[in-house]
């Protein structure tokens, strides 16, 4: 199983840029799949999450309206589209998956996690 993310970048404020996350192996790990982002300092929070079972998404609220999660099942992909980027975006982004979950943004479901991607807002 491996989850490669591609799409950061440095952009200026009030800019996008769209995040994907590749995952291969076995799809049935992707039923709960999310993105995550931790800052210099900060812990690592849960920024938009996405069930695949019934649907259901959920979004920090500090990204709600700006940023969309999406899955596409059959590239096993998982996109970030984020707009209307701010200087407290800057982070580094991961996507994880796994199977089963209870929490979407909560990162002890996850077992499976990418090797990050690195987003700059100025």
């Amino acid at each position: 199983v491996q989850l490669v993310e591609s799409g950061g970048g440095s952009v200026q404020a009030g800019g996008s840029l769209t995040l994907s996350c590749v995952v291969s192996g076995d799809a049935a790990i992707s039923s709960c799949v999310a993105w995550f982002r931790q800052a210099a300092g900060k812990e690592r929070e849960g920024v938009a999450g996405f069930y695949a079972g019934g649907g259901a998404t959920a979004y920090a609220d500090s990204v709600k309206g700006r940023f969309t999660i999406s899955h596409d099942n059959a590239k096993n992909t998982l996109y970030l589209q984020m707009n209307s980027l701010k200087p407290e975006d800057t982070a580094m982004y991961y996507c994880a998956a796994d199977p089963l979950c209870t929490i979407l943004l909560r990162p002890s479901e996850y077992n499976y996690w990418g090797q990050g991607t690195q987003v700059t807002v100025s």
